[in-house]
């Protein structure tokens, strides 16, 4: 995505280069090794389309892998496949990171940082969120961007459960991951993840627990950017009808996973629907999209 026109980028050269390597750090894309990925339990399956004999082959197969992840699990070990890393995979973060702290890729990370210096240049007040933080990479670098440009009086708020996604309420939330441990990071690491870049202050506030929960008493007064990664149908529009009202004329709403969750695009597709709002969505890569309120 083409930088937004309107921000004067009045800021030395290392600082430039330090939020260019900072997103490299962030995506770990700088690593081929972080391309690999966990192999996790997963549970066997039986396909009734194919024979006897080979469902219990597979399903043999899968008990016997499953032990193994687990044998080496219990003696703090991982399995690891690897998998290498292209260009276009590292912009578009088409894969899970395995030391990453997030997984958006660079072309989200750019469009996040458009979006901030765009609130900042033109004055439009509010705060920052992001409603599903993983292992808090996008948030860290929204409060490193605030502290880049002197910025005191917003906050970055950092939603999630920090215990994974939740199991789906039903079929309209989409796939469900909520067994995927590798999902699943806890607050206190999230918290260590900020403090390892010195991005842990008092202008980041966690909000732990389900969306459902924790949204509609937030003490948020007014959004500048609110970003949704929840993935599921429900966690999506949790976050939309608590915090959409909340942002003002001029700011943005980033959805990371429009084009890559179905569930996704139809409880945004939903909202916007039933409330009648007027929203040209540009897409970032070919997950993400984002707009601007008016």
């Amino acid at each position: 995505m083409a930088a937004m026109s309107g921000f004067d980028r009045n800021i030395c050269s290392d600082k430039l280069l330090y939020i260019d390597l900072l997103k490299k750090v962030l995506t770990a894309s700088i690593y081929e090794e972080s391309g690999w990925y966990i192999i996790e339990r997963s549970d066997p399956t039986w396909d009734k389309s194919r024979s006897f004999v080979a469902n219990a082959s597979k399903y043999i197969r899968q008990i016997i892998d499953n032990l193994e992840v687990e044998s080496k699990s219990k003696r703090s070990l991982l399995i690891v496949k690897k998998r290498s890393l292209t260009a276009e995979a590292r912009d578009q973060g088409a894969y899970w990171p395995l030391m990453g702290l997030t997984m958006v890729g660079r072309a989200r990370l750019d469009n996040v940082q458009d979006c901030i210096e765009h609130v900042i240049s033109n004055n439009i007040p509010g705060d920052i969120i992001e409603t599903g933080a993983w292992r808090g990479g996008v948030t860290i670098l929204a409060r490193a961007l605030l502290k880049l440009y002197g910025i005191t009086d917003r906050k970055v708020w950092v939603a999630d459960s920090f215990e994974g996604l939740p199991r789906p309420k039903s079929e309209a939330d989409g796939w469900d991951y909520s067994k995927v441990d590798f999902l699943k990071v806890s607050l206190d690491t999230v918290k260590a993840n900020f403090d390892s870049f010195g991005m842990l202050d008092n202008q980041v506030v966690f909000l732990k627990g389900w969306f459902s929960e924790t949204l509609p008493t937030a003490p948020i007064d007014r959004l500048a950017v609110l970003r949704l990664d929840g993935d599921l149908y429900s966690s999506t529009m949790d976050s939309l009808a608590n915090l959409y009202d909340k942002v003002s004329p001029g700011g943005f709403v980033i959805v990371d996973d429009y084009n890559s969750w179905p569930s996704c695009k139809a409880a945004v597709s939903d909202f916007i629907d039933r409330r009648k709002i007027s929203a040209d969505i540009h897409e970032i890569d070919s997950s993400g999209v984002y707009w601007q309120v008016t």
